[in-house]
């Protein structure tokens, strides 16, 4: 296995869990964008499609489930138990703007014409957009 995944990873399975247990002690998601978890939450399913065609191993299975499920648990907290705590207008992230040049980039840039690689172009380049800290 790659060091640099496993730590990518373990940090990135290390956020997930701050984020989860400070909404659980906080019992709110003031603070946390809506949009960017659902574009968390669609990038995880949409990428991960492989899940059900292709074993890699044990731990990308199990990364790759724990993601997708956590995304959601997220999207869960968010809308229906602490639904009080989440005020949609200070959620000013522009989304359209992510998801259209992310299409149009998908587009424009691939190898080839085919359903999973525009697929996949759009993902990754929704990935570089996503995570430039603007949520």
């Amino acid at each position: 296995m790659n060091l640099f995944r496993l730590v990518a990873d373990l940090m990135h399975l290390a956020s997930i869990l701050i984020l989860l247990l400070k909404m659980q002690k906080t019992r709110s998601v003031a603070g946390i964008s809506f949009k960017t978890q659902a574009l968390y939450a669609t990038v995880f399913l949409t990428r991960y499609t492989d899940l059900v065609t292709t074993y890699v191993s044990l731990y990308n299975t199990v990364m790759k489930m724990f993601f997708i499920a956590s995304s959601l648990y997220i999207i869960f907290l968010m809308k229906i138990k602490f639904k009080a705590t989440n005020d949609p207008r200070l959620d000013t992230f522009q989304v359209q703007y992510v998801v259209g040049g992310a299409a149009l980039l998908a587009l424009i840039v691939n190898y080839t014409f085919t359903f999973q690689e525009v697929r996949r172009k759009k993902l990754l380049i929704g990935d570089c957009y996503e995570n430039d800290g603007a949520s």
